[in-house]
């Protein structure tokens, strides 16, 4: 699944434009590599994602191409 998709389904981020354009800047690395929006993501990935002056970082516990948000919540994992 591609990153930025993820990044919206997920709701790490809520729109799909906006994860673009922060893979685009370099706010969000995939693995501790800096990551466009086209990279492919697999589950046991590590996502981080500068908000601001905040990073958080994110494993990725499952891949769907649609979730609720409800289930949005279980495709991930926040680490320390």
């Amino acid at each position: 699944m591609r990153l930025d998709k993820y990044l919206k389904v997920s709701r790490i981020i809520k729109r799909r434009s906006v994860a673009n354009d922060a893979a685009d800047t370099g706010h969000v690395t995939l693995n501790g590599k800096e990551a466009k929006p086209s990279a492919d993501v697999r589950v046991g990935d590590i996502i981080e994602v500068r908000f601001g002056e905040r990073m958080t970082r994110y494993e990725v516990v499952s891949l769907s191409e649609h979730a609720l948000k409800s289930d949005a919540a279980g495709m991930y994992r926040i680490l320390p």
